[in-house]
């Protein structure tokens, strides 16, 4: 099944009845894969009401991500299922994998106007995992009357030390090749390629069309997670943000919009998990006192309301990955975005009261 804008006039009303599922009813789970539409992945019928939000969640990937990979990986992975069992609608977004935040957030505005036709409401819920917490940001600034709230997962609010590693190296590199500002060596157009290549890859593995791929930029992308960068971005969208490094935000509510964040610091959590070892690698441009998850630290995670900045997860942990290999005893994904949703659920109650 697919939906478009052009038949959500005639679905609105039938669709707006399963935006606030009780616990008799259906939740689904859609696929927006490109900016003109959204497939549905699957409907389950909740086991309770936890979860079920008015509005529905709208979730961002991050940098090399995707929505639902050649149909059988989320990116997301079990987490919109988890949802769904509380009676949430699901809503997965994919934007350029590799590029940079504005350019990101103005694709992901036009897949949150989309879903706002498609359902019949006028907001939605933005959760964002990384690089997507850039996105979502960016959404809430300029098109704040489409926003219920926004929560950010381990995203580098202030830049990744790691990003700020590469870019440098990449510049060191191509000078000493005698290259002029601006071009690159071998090895950096190498990488950027290869950047573009994983880029066009998940945009496929997600269903783009071939003939609808979304542009990539390696150099963009790593650029925009940068401190340099995300200073600017700062500057431009400063909502919820803390005015230092390390410190709390002032605001957790600015034009109606709630804004959330949690993350979690260390890197091997799961010895089974080989995506570990490499997040491992990726901590080294860190100072040893900055606690981190592997490419974010809890400091400049921090957004709005911070629910937990030290959760014992890496980076990818957040997201239920790989596989749901993840810390044993310790509080899974699945779980914390199912308090967080149902946190979302309990403040539109609240201001309905007000």
């Amino acid at each position: 099944m697919k939906l478009s804008i052009a038949s959500a006039s005639a679905l609105a009303a039938s669709l707006l009845f399963i935006s606030t599922p009780s616990s008799a009813q259906a939740a689904q789970y859609y696929n927006c894969a490109n900016a003109i539409g959204c497939k549905l992945v699957t409907t389950k019928k909740a086991k309770d009401d936890y979860t079920a939000t008015e509005y529905p969640v709208v979730m961002a990937h991050g940098l090399g991500g995707w929505t639902k990979l050649f149909g059988l990986i989320d990116y997301f992975y079990g987490i919109p299922e988890e949802l769904m069992k509380g009676g949430t609608d699901v809503y997965t977004t994919k934007t350029s994998a590799i590029h940079d935040s504005e350019y990101r957030g103005e694709q992901l505005l036009t897949q949150v106007k989309t879903i706002a036709a498609l359902t019949g409401k006028d907001k939605v819920n933005l959760l964002g995992h990384s690089h997507g917490g850039h996105d979502i940001r960016y959404v809430a600034a300029v098109a704040p009357e489409y926003v219920a709230s926004v929560t950010a997962v381990s995203s580098p609010e202030q830049g990744s030390k790691m990003a700020d590693w590469v870019v440098n190296i990449v510049k060191e590199g191509s000078a000493k090749d005698g290259y002029a500002e601006g071009e690159f060596n071998v090895g950096s157009k190498i990488a950027l390629a290869l950047f573009k290549f994983v880029g066009n890859f998940m945009e496929v593995g997600s269903g783009v069309p071939l003939n609808q791929l979304q542009e990539q930029d390696g150099w963009k992308a790593v650029n925009a997670l940068t401190t340099d960068y995300m200073t600017k971005f700062n500057a431009k969208f400063p909502a919820a943000m803390p005015t230092s490094y390390c410190g709390q935000p002032a605001e957790t509510k600015v034009n109606g919009i709630r804004y959330y964040s949690f993350s979690g610091i260390g890197q091997i959590t799961n010895g089974f998990d080989p995506s570990d070892y490499l997040l491992k690698l990726t901590s080294l441009p860190f100072d040893k006192d900055d606690l981190n998850d592997g490419l974010v630290s809890s400091c400049s995670s921090r957004l709005g309301y911070v629910v937990r900045d030290d959760y014992a997860m890496n980076h990818l942990d957040s997201v239920n990955q790989v596989l749901g290999l993840t810390a044993w005893g310790q509080p899974n994904a699945k779980e914390l975005y199912r308090s967080q949703v149902n946190r979302l659920k309990l403040d539109e109650q609240k201001s309905k009261a007000q």
